[in-house]
């Protein structure tokens, strides 16, 4: 039940003293035409039904999380203390410089760091996600080359197994893609590349370990024949956990690079956020920076670059995930950052062994952080989709992998189970696919009726991707109090 059905005329969860100064309301051009919706209920009401819809909610503090590419792990609670002093959560964007020189500090010192994890010579907090940082990076791109007159330059090579907010990001920064085929391997099809590079091309986005879970063993020969036709290589963040203090995109040959502070730099972000995704680069793009950068003298001081892109957030971004980040580089240190990233690649690589003799994998190769399963022939012989296996994960309390991605891979489940999950986890993990892959081959109308045990059963996911529901409709206007 939604809280505006529980709400009942008059009930109240506030004990403030009646006004005692004159109230001034503004003027009748400035007032609402109708009255604002709020909820009306006591405060234990309210308590109740938030706390109701928080057991519903599946995230890392209640069971395994593997969802590929997403990094969803278990995020210390030391980040969460730092982030909640007040020193920290209590400031304002607009103080004085002088007195909030401990934030400006957090962010030189976060910058620091993380330019030495990804071979960066400088980097920006402004971004406010992934898609962001690609955006800013691709605008570092576009200004590069406008200010060399080099106007030709409007392609971005993108390979097929990208994320889908490249292509995305690429057009809202003006470029025309060129996807590039996946080999055999999985890697880039390095012929179809040279094909490409042409002296239009402005740039090339990737990542690597990329969306299958592989190191390019050719990485350092696909930056070379980017950089000889003239373009800059762009590392997409999002797989930075299986590598961060192990190999770095700056020695890859990666020019501009953004990361997911909220994924790889722990911050919870499942619902939808908070998120960061600061744009690091290479000095020959530092000038082109979004302008509000913080800056070392006498004290910490904040500077606006002349050749700047420009503004990408109002301030300096979500500074508090900033904050998380930096206390967890620091908890870490230089040997717990490159150890995490080896735990990660361990558990992924532990948990496909402990699967690959019952579900086909699309590459039977040592993967980095993830490993994507092809559902392709048991659906055939079964009729069990890789939807069907994802919805039996929530009936065993286990969060389901990425479904359908990457297109490369048909009937895909792509699964990281992080660094933060113990053997017994993985184990008991392995257990329940290898119960349902035995399920599928007995019973698959069981899991074709999966999950039963949630608070919703299975929904009709094509309906509501084509007719949503995106706003709660009132009784004066709908006698059903929602869209229909």
């Amino acid at each position: 039940m939604l809280i505006f059905e529980k709400s009942r005329p008059g009930r109240k969860c506030q004990l403030l003293p009646p006004c005692d100064v004159e109230l001034v309301r503004p003027g009748k051009e400035d007032q609402r035409e109708q009255a604002l919706h709020l909820p009306e209920l006591s405060e234990g009401e309210l308590s109740r039904h938030y706390t109701e819809l928080a057991k519903k909610c599946h995230g890392v503090n209640d069971g395994f999380y593997p969802l590929g590419s997403c990094t969803m792990k278990y995020n210390p609670r030391i980040n969460e203390e730092m982030a909640g002093l007040a020193g920290f959560a209590e400031i304002h964007p607009l103080q004085p410089v002088s007195t909030v020189q401990g934030c400006l500090e957090v962010l030189s010192l976060a910058e620091t760091y993380l330019c030495e994890i990804t071979g960066m010579d400088a980097m920006s907090f402004q971004p406010a996600a992934g898609a962001h940082g690609e955006f800013a990076g691709l605008l570092l791109i576009k200004a590069y080359h406008e200010s060399r007159n080099d106007k030709k330059r409007r392609k971005i090579i993108i390979p097929d197994s990208a994320h889908g907010t490249n292509p995305a990001s690429a057009v809202m920064a003006g470029f025309t893609v060129v996807s590039i085929p996946s080999g055999p391997d999985g890697c880039v099809d390095l012929e179809k590349l040279r094909e490409a590079a042409t002296d239009e091309v402005a740039g090339l986005m990737l990542t690597n370990p990329n969306t299958v879970g592989l190191f390019d063993k050719n990485i350092l020969e696909i930056t070379d024949i980017i950089h000889a036709c003239g373009g800059l290589c762009y590392y997409d963040g999002a797989n930075l956990n299986a590598v961060m203090g192990v190999a770095r995109p700056g020695d890859m040959g990666f020019d501009v690079v953004h990361l997911n502070l909220h994924k790889t730099f722990s911050t919870p972000h499942g619902g939808g956020g908070p998120g960061s995704g600061p744009v690091g680069c290479k000095k020959i793009l530092e000038k082109f920076l979004p302008s509000i950068r913080v800056a070392k003298k006498d004290g910490y001081e904040v500077e606006r670059a002349k050749e700047s892109i420009g503004e990408m957030k109002s301030f300096y971004g979500n500074f508090l995930v900033v904050v998380r980040a930096l206390t967890y580089i620091l908890t870490l240190g230089k040997e717990g950052i490159p150890q995490a990233s080896q735990n990660a690649v361990l558990n992924a690589n532990y948990m496909m062994h402990g699967l690959k003799d019952l579900y086909s994998m699309a590459y039977d190769t040592i993967c980095m952080h993830e490993f994507v399963m092809s559902l392709k022939d048991l659906k055939k012989t079964t009729g069990i989709s890789a939807m069907d296996i994802a919805k039996g994960l929530l009936d065993r309390g286990i969060h389901p992998p990425t479904m359908y991605f990457p297109l490369i891979v048909e009937e895909a489940l792509m699964a990281e189970p992080t660094e933060t999950e113990s053997k017994e986890t993985l184990d008991d993990a392995i257990q329940v696919f290898r119960e349902l892959y035995e399920l599928a081959k007995t019973d698959p109308e069981k899991l074709h009726e999966a999950p039963v045990t949630t608070p919703v059963t299975r929904l009709d996911e094509v309906g509501a991707a084509r007719h949503p529901v995106l706003r709660y409709l009132f009784e004066e206007t709908s006698p059903q109090g929602a869209d229909a």
